[in-house]
């Protein structure tokens, strides 16, 4: 682990650094209060410098707020909208706070982080971090505490820290609805569960068994205590796996991979983007061999891709017809997302247009 070092009060000072997404220590640290605009905030950010905040806590989250409005958002295309997205990242995080020995904050109307911290990072005494990666893990905290309602299983769930939150509830609808391949009680596999939700549906629905795997241990653990809560545990086994689970067959394979190509730079990021599509066309490779004969593949994406010029659907036809797969049908919907009709955001153009998609695969009988 890095350390970084500052002076303070005349003193020189070191801590160690923390960052999710491996970004490193800023070369130079002042200490700043209330006293510091967003002006002259942004500023040091845009030198390179960290601030480390000794003032009231809820006006360092309102300076960030005020860094944030001064960055101008300008569309473009999604590559230009993404550089922007994180350089304006790794200028709000210039911003820094430090956790004690003792996983407080010595600030003025600080909250209580331990939880948080504890949950989110297995804690972080005498640690130097972004304020807003701090901020991130409390939110994760909240929801992890207040858990999300799903329609589709009439009660909620409970993600983690850096697991995929089933905010969009339009994905659920869609596997919760389309009827259950073959017999009526399936084997199947969820790939990739996150919070383990679709496996809880499906599981609710009527499958015999459902295998689900995720690649991320947080997940694992998130999808495990989900099943347990909802009494499921029984039917459904989570397995730490890079998306499948054993030489079985499945009746029914269900996954909902990151939906736009792009290299993810945070482990949250993995539920969004799929450097160079590898996840989803490994799925797809893959999916033949663990389908028993009359079984079906599962594929939900949005074509949001499409629609930033990531992807064709021609591409994602002639990929499924290259493994040895036909679509048997499908099924989508109109995504109900906050940004879908929010105007100010700089793809609206293209969100606006986003359908999600459940793709019902079969193996080809060519």
């Amino acid at each position: 682990m890095s350390t970084v070092t500052w002076t303070e009060n005349g003193t020189t000072r070191t801590a160690r650094w923390h960052s999710e997404n491996g970004t490193p220590p800023p070369g130079r640290i002042v200490v700043v209060d209330d006293r510091l605009t967003a002006a002259a905030a942004l500023r040091f950010a845009r030198g390179g410098t960290g601030m480390l905040w000794r003032g009231d806590f809820p006006n360092a989250r309102q300076l960030v707020r005020a860094m944030d409005r001064r960055l101008p958002q300008r569309a473009g295309s999604f590559a230009e909208v993404r550089s922007a997205r994180s350089q304006r990242a790794t200028l709000l995080g210039k911003v820094l706070v430090s956790v004690e020995a003792d996983h407080s904050l010595q600030l003025r109307r600080a909250p209580d982080i331990q939880a948080a911290c504890e949950q989110a990072f297995g804690g972080l005494p005498g640690t130097l971090l972004s304020l807003r990666e701090l901020l991130g893990a409390l939110s994760a905290y909240q929801w992890q505490q207040k858990g999300i309602q799903i329609k589709a299983l009439g009660t909620r769930v409970y993600p983690s820290y850096s697991v995929f939150a089933p905010t969009r509830s339009e994905y659920l609808d869609l596997v919760a609805q389309e009827p259950l391949p073959g017999k009526e009680s399936p084997v199947v596999f969820d790939i990739g569960t996150g919070t383990g939700v679709l496996a809880a549906i499906l599981a609710q629905r009527g499958a015999a068994e459902v295998v689900a795997t995720d690649l991320n241990p947080r997940a694992v653990r998130c999808a495990r205590d989900n099943l347990r809560r909802l009494g499921l545990s029984d039917r459904v086994q989570v397995l730490e796996a890079d998306l499948w689970p054993c030489d079985r067959r499945a009746d029914l394979v269900v996954c909902n991979p990151p939906w736009l190509p792009g290299t993810p730079v945070s482990a949250l990021e993995l539920g969004i983007y799929d450097a160079s599509s590898a996840m989803l066309h490994r799925f797809l490779d893959g999916l033949p061999g663990h389908l028993t004969p009359r079984g079906e593949g599962w594929l939900i994406l949005s074509d949001l891709a499409e629609h930033l010029g990531l992807r064709t659907r021609a591409e994602l036809l002639d990929r499924i017809s290259a493994a040895g797969l036909a679509v048997a049908g499908r099924r989508e919907t109109t995504p109900r997302h906050r940004r879908a009709t929010d105007s100010a955001d700089p793809l609206h153009v293209h969100r606006s247009r986003e359908r999600t998609i459940l793709w019902r695969l079969t193996m080809s009988r060519a």
